[in-house]
Order: structure tokens, then sequence, then C-alpha cells
């Protein structure tokens, strides 16, 4: 498929809306949609998706690296020597493990539920909603924490709690990075760690993600651009590393406030352009 000059301009428009919206807590799903219903879709929507979710993967892999190399060789020799007595395990061992119960239920949610969702709740009213809805939830959950518990704390209840609510997320509007941060702060963790730990869990999700849609790519009757989609991958890419750096820096020193009114202000926005046949 021969891409024209606007639609390596919409890749990259597309890619730093997704790298913004998957890592900050305001739903990617739903600034997607909204972007799609004002831009159109006159290139394969799979272009996109794989495009947009393998540039994310990328950001947390490459800016995460230290810590997922921790992970992974701990977990290797901690099953060697302990094997599956966890108690003995290093405390970089257990994250690794935790990592993987947490993003259990949003795997088995995304293969039971997604085209359901894709069909049904792919509305801009839905965005509108549940962008409102998630904002007093993150509001809430960002003020009611009494204690502040580091990465140390995350237990299995903890991490299986957290990773139920990224099944919500499949909803567009809700947000998988809100739902989860919100979740560990209502379990306690200081806002960075809760963060961190969100982006842990993102990272099995978008590449399972990304492996569906490459696969239907490959397979499917669509024709795939693959010029727009490495375009949108890189710009994806390179703004996650500093958005994932920006926000953590951010909630080292601020509340989650200004996300609060953002997602308010756009759900009415959008709620209104429904209202008038705009969307």
């Amino acid at each position: 498929m021969d891409a024209s000059a606007a639609d390596y301009l919409r890749a990259v428009v597309l890619g730093a809306i997704q790298a913004l919206t998957e890592f900050l807590p305001i739903s990617s799903s739903g600034h997607l949609l909204l972007a799609g219903r004002v831009m159109g879709d006159e290139i394969s929507s799979l272009t996109f998706d794989v495009g947009l979710h393998l540039g994310t993967l990328a950001a947390v892999l490459l800016y995460f690296w230290r810590d997922w190399t921790g992970m992974a060789v701990a977990s290797v020799t901690d099953a060697a020597r302990h094997q599956w007595h966890l108690g003995r395990w290093s405390a970089q061992g257990r994250l690794a493990c935790l990592v993987v119960l947490g993003t259990i239920p949003a795997v088995l949610a995304g293969a039971l539920l997604d085209s359901v969702i894709e069909e049904q709740v792919r509305g801009a009213g839905v965005v509108g909603v549940n962008l409102i809805l998630g904002a007093g939830l993150l509001w809430v959950a960002d003020r009611a924490v009494v204690r502040h518990a580091g990465l140390e704390g995350v237990d299995a209840r903890r991490a299986l709690t957290i990773g139920v609510t990224q099944t919500i997320a499949l909803i567009p509007g809700v947000s998988r990075s809100g739902m989860t941060i919100s979740a560990a702060r209502l379990l306690g963790f200081d806002r960075v760690s809760a963060a961190r730990f969100s982006f842990f869990l993102s990272a099995p999700v978008v590449a399972g993600a990304a492996v569906l849609k490459l696969g239907q790519a490959v397979t499917g009757d669509e024709v795939v651009a693959w010029g727009p989609l490495a375009v949108g991958a890189l710009t994806s890419g390179v703004c996650g590393v500093l958005v994932i750096r920006g926000l953590l820096g951010y909630m080292q020193r601020r509340t989650l406030a200004v996300f609060v009114w953002y997602r308010i202000a756009l759900g009415v926005a959008v709620l209104a352009a429904v209202a008038m046949g705009a969307l």
C-alpha cells in the first residue's frame, strides 16, 4: 500500500497521542477513538494498532531496562535455587512473579471480551461518561491513602487486585493506567510506586495486544501500510520514554489533580459534542 504524506503525518500525531495517553491516567483508547472520529479512517486501523502498541511497549521496556533485566535474572536464579518456595526468593524475583500474576486477569478478559467491547461499547458518549467517572475515582484514590508503601509492599493479593482493575480499562475512556494507579493508591502505595507498578503491568498487556494485532495484520485481508506503521511506532516510543520520565518526576512533587480536571473537562466537552451531533 502506497502511503501519502498525510498518512505519515497522521502516524506522527497518533503516535504522540498514544504515548501521552497510554502512560498518563487519561485513557489511550478513548483519545484514539475520538482522534479517529475527527481525523477519519482512510488508512487501515491495524497499521496504527500495531505501530502504536509496539512503540509504547518499546518505551516501557527501554526506560525500565535495568528493572526488567534484574527481574529476569533474579527470577531464573531464584527458581533454580529455591524452586517454588517463593518466600525464599529475592525481592526482584518475587516482583517478577507478581507482575505475571497481575497480568493474568487482563489477558483472560481481553481474550474473552475484546471483540464484544469492540462492537458494543465504542461510542463517543461512552468515552465521555467514563472520562468523568474515572476522574472521580482518581480524585478519591489519590486522597484516601493513609500510608505510603513502596514496591516492597506488593504481595499476591495486592498484585491481583490491581491486575483485576486492568480488565475494566478495556472499555474506552476508563484508562488502564488510571485504574491501576487508583487501585494501588487505595491499597496504600505512594504515587511513584503506584505509577511504576502500573508501568510494569502495562508491558505484558501491551506486548500481547501488539502480537495479536500483528497476527491480524499479517494474516488478514486489510493491507498494512508499513511505512506509517514504523513512523507511528517510532513516535510513540520516543514520546513514551519522555512521558514516563516526566510523569515519575511530576508525581514525586505533585498530586494527580491536573489529570482529574483534564478528564472532567474533556468528558464534558465530548458529551456536549455528542448531544449536538458533532461526534
